[in-house]
């Protein structure tokens, strides 16, 4: 990433080989193997996911692998790509309905899950982001970072200006920390994980920046408020962002000023920053995932945390998706009015 001075280190969840094609196979699949283990009967679950698609992929996924039944509800903003998707993965029924995740989660648990109880199934919720298991499986991430930061410095030559992260936090001989951690938010639970991560390993000088869309911004404008907020629509192309409301979990976390820095982007930055991602670093990520490296195309990243220089570790969260395709990203590219940039 030639344009920014600072040293990029890319976590792509991707090249992990996750069978949904995104970081929610972490939190999501430690979610159903926890709730699998405490069941009554395993032969009798059914779980239950609202989702803007990713967080469905990754229990559809799950759920076949465990041998279970999997019903994914999506909000109807939902792309026909990303339905088809969930069917092939093996979804028992996918179901459209509500202007949000929100409207699309009430039906799952007020309509479907009931109506499921009522004929003897053991019908198991799974919410996408805001649960401990999910935090857990998430904060995964940065216990391989921190396995995977030392073997970083082989590639590169030796800092040679002190980093914001270079002390030990006050711990004796403690591993090499990065000093900025960019990753996006939807309803929280990505975030919430990576905070998780941090505070276990004692990295308190790691600035954690917490990227949305503008029109899925509900982190952003709920810190700023000082409360919770919902926001009235999601007007962002980057649906699977589109949670109304963040977790409160993700909220605590967000308020503290002291490790985290939030950053809201246009759609028309993550749509050249798709373009660019394939083009250099050989991944066609989705929109919700391509506004992290965007913060460093856009060349925001000094201003966000002010002391980085070019010997700064910075890891982006590259947290995939399925909610894209060459087709999606030629007509991105089209689009005057999103390809020039701002």
């Amino acid at each position: 990433m030639d344009r920014n001075p600072t040293r990029q280190i890319t976590q792509s969840e991707q090249g992990c080989g996750l069978p949904s094609g995104s970081f929610k196979s972490r939190g999501v699949g430690n979610y159903l193997l926890a709730k699998l283990k405490d069941a009554d009967d395993p032969r009798r679950v059914h779980f239950y996911c609202a989702s803007g698609g990713n967080a469905g992929l990754a229990c559809a996924h799950g759920a076949v692998t465990l041998s279970c039944k999997a019903t994914i509800v999506v909000p109807l903003s939902t792309t026909p790509l990303m339905v088809r998707k969930l069917a092939e993965a093996g979804a028992t029924d996918v179901v459209q309905v509500g202007a949000s995740w929100q409207e699309a989660n009430d039906h799952l648990t007020q309509v479907l899950m009931s109506d499921a109880r009522s004929k003897g199934e053991e019908a198991i919720y799974v919410h996408p982001f805001d649960d401990a298991d999910v935090w857990d499986g998430n904060a995964g991430i940065v216990r391989e970072i921190a396995r995977q930061l030392p073997q970083v410095a082989n590639h590169y030559p030796q800092n040679v200006v002190p980093t914001l992260a270079s002390s030990n936090d006050g711990q004796a001989d403690g591993p090499a920390r990065p000093d900025a951690i960019v990753c996006s938010v939807g309803g929280g639970g990505l975030f919430a994980g990576v905070m998780q991560g941090i505070d276990e390993l004692g990295w308190h000088q790691t600035r954690v920046i917490a990227v949305e869309t503008d029109g899925a911004d509900s982190l952003a404008q709920a810190v700023q408020a000082g409360h919770p907020i919902t926001l009235p629509a999601i007007t962002s192309l980057a649906t699977s962002l589109g949670a109304r409301k963040v977790c409160q979990k993700a909220f605590e976390y967000g308020c503290r000023k002291d490790a985290v820095v939030s950053a809201v982007l246009s759609d028309s930055d993550g749509m050249r920053a798709c373009k660019r991602f394939l083009d250099e670093e050989r991944f066609l990520v989705e929109l919700a995932c391509s506004v992290c490296p965007a913060i460093c195309y856009e060349e925001k990243l000094k201003d966000l945390v002010p002391g980085l220089n070019e010997s700064s570790r910075v890891v982006l969260v590259i947290c995939g998706g399925g909610n894209i395709s060459f087709d999606v990203l030629d007509k991105y590219m089209k689009d005057t009015a999103f390809a020039a940039p701002s």
